[in-house]
C-alpha cells in the first residue's frame, strides 16, 4: 500500500470519528428538544407555569415561559439541521475517499 492510500486511510478513519461524533450530538439534541416539545404541551395544559431558578421554584407568566420554550425550541431545530447537513456532508467525502481507496487497492 503506498503512501497515498494510507493517507487517505487516516482521512477515512477520521472523518469516521466526525461522523460518529455528529450523531452523539443529535442524539442529545434530538433528547432536548423532545423534552422542549413535552414542556410545550404541558404549558399549554396548565393555568399556573412555574420556573426553577436554582434550587427554588417560581411562579412565572404563562406567555413569557411559552416563548421561550419556543425561542429554545427554533435553537435546537436549528442545530439539528445544521448537523444534518455536516454529517451528510462527510458522510459523501467518506464514501467518494472508500471508492479511492477500493480502487487502490485492487
Amino acid at each position: 500500500m503506498n503512501k497515498e492510500t494510507k493517507e487517505k486511510l487516516e482521512q477515512l478513519q477520521n472523518l469516521e470519528q466526525n461522523i460518529n461524533s455528529i450523531l452523539s450530538q443529535r442524539q442529545q439534541f434530538q433528547s432536548q428538544q423532545l423534552e422542549i416539545e413535552n414542556a410545550m404541551e404541558q404549558v399549554k395544559d396548565t393555568e399556573k407555569v412555574f420556573r426553577i431558578i436554582g434550587n427554588i421554584m417560581v411562579a412565572s407568566k404563562k406567555e413569557e415561559v411559552k416563548k421561550e420554550l419556543r425561542e429554545k425550541l427554533d435553537i435546537v431545530e436549528l442545530r439539528l439541521k445544521t448537523l444534518e447537513k455536516q454529517e451528510a456532508k462527510f458522510r459523501e467525502k467518506a464514501s467518494e475517499l472508500q471508492k479511492d481507496v477500493m480502487k487502490e487497492i485492487k
